[in-house]
């Protein structure tokens, strides 16, 4: 009773700490300027966050070892464009291929207008989800008869012959070829605009937010739930797992889907970012980027995919900027600040972060159990200091 009630606290604090974030995101978006470098950081880093939590899903909490998240983010971008271009639009996106072999939006097809485009962006969001997981699916029937190594490879290669199919001529009427789709709904769409055209309200940070914090939700209710206790017990020991009834081919399956389902929609929301969706753009480092970002965060910790990801997009795309700039004192010319200096000190960075946190900033707690291990230190401090005087 007592652990419930616990349980119980921990998830209203939990739901407490998400919505004062959100409010702060909204008041922080609409009293600076709009051009700041800081909201292109926190948009980016919520997409990375909830890309990187479904990796660690699967990689840290299962124990499958893959490499195929750029591939399913790229089917979920795709499939976010191709559903949300509007129809006037389409003949100019496609121009190449006389018009497009999708003749319909999804924002259109709910009315237009401003509840139109949420259910439509919703609807995209949650099939672009469906057409990844359908993928994983298909592939993982003789994939996840693999493992270690051999599962990552062959998820690796996956994502590359997705980037070539999508980048096919034959399927240029529906993926546009290797060129970019755009024109489709982003993050800028909700904000909220006076008779003259004019932003009144900005939600475009604020919306990344809050889909990146629902999605990563439900994936920590998922890991707190039997299903989540059945991937750890298959990533700590696959016999003993199946010697206490757990069906290994099925378990594995499920996570390798909702893990490809989460970086689907990640894909998604990555298109509104960019304002665009290219293949090009999802290639293997891109995979790399968010498996270092779950390796620096802690394997095995969702809060800590979190921290690292806006922590890794604010260093590599904002903090260290200043050192691709060529800078002069009077006639002395600073040495090493040139184009492409500012990766060398960030790679640098993260060889020392690996090497002092060799488990990650995390390890595998949660912001949580950190909050719950201070309070017991500072309860123990002050019995103490009681016990003392």
């Amino acid at each position: 009773m007592l652990q419930e009630k616990k349980s119980k606290r921990g998830t209203w604090i939990a739901l407490g700490c998400v919505a004062a974030l959100l409010i702060l995101v909204m008041v922080l978006e609409n009293t600076m300027q709009p051009t700041s470098m800081l909201f292109t950081v926190l948009k980016k880093g919520a997409v990375y966050a909830l890309v990187a939590a479904s990796l660690n899903l699967l990689n840290g909490f299962t124990g499958l070892f893959s490499l195929g998240q750029a591939g399913f983010m790229l089917l979920g971008a795709y499939t976010y464009a191709i559903l949300t271009i509007p129809s006037a639009d389409r003949e100019s996106v496609y121009y190449l291929y006389g018009g497009s072999a999708v003749n319909f939006s999804l924002p259109e097809l709910f009315g237009g207008g401003t509840l139109g485009l949420i259910l439509g962006v919703l609807a995209a969001l949650i099939l672009a989800g469906c057409v990844a997981a359908v993928v994983a699916w298909l592939i993982g029937l003789p994939v996840l008869r693999l493992k270690s190594d051999y599962l990552a490879i062959a998820t690796l290669g996956f994502a590359e012959i997705i980037r070539a199919i999508f980048q096919w001529d034959a399927l240029g009427p529906v993926t546009n070829g290797a060129n970019a789709l755009k024109n489709f709904p982003t993050f800028s769409s909700f904000n909220i605009e006076n008779a003259n055209g004019e932003v009144v309200f900005r939600l475009s940070t604020f919306v990344p937010f809050l889909l990146a914090a629902v999605c990563i939700g439900i994936m920590v209710l998922l890991i707190n739930s039997t299903y989540g206790r059945a991937f750890k017990a298959i990533r700590e020991d696959e016999v003993a797992a199946e010697a206490m009834g757990i069906n290994l081919a099925k378990h594995k399956r499920m996570a390798f889907c909702i893990s490809s389902f989460f970086a689907g929609v990640g894909g998604g929301m990555f298109a509104m970012f960019a304002n665009q969706a290219q293949a090009k753009t999802f290639t293997t480092s891109m995979t790399y980027e968010i498996l270092l970002i779950v390796v620096i965060g802690g394997i095995g910790s969702i809060s800590g995919s979190c921290i690292a990801s806006f922590l890794y997009v604010a260093a590599s795309e904002w903090w260290l900027r200043f050192l691709d700039t060529e800078t002069y004192i009077g006639a002395f010319k600073v040495p090493f600040l040139r184009t492409g200096f500012r990766m060398v000190v960030f790679s640098i960075i993260i060889m020392v972060v690996v090497l002092f946190f060799r488990r990650g900033l995390m390890g595998d707690r949660e912001l949580g159990d950190v909050a719950r291990s201070l309070g017991r230190r500072l309860s123990g401090k002050g019995k103490k200091k009681e016990a003392v005087k």
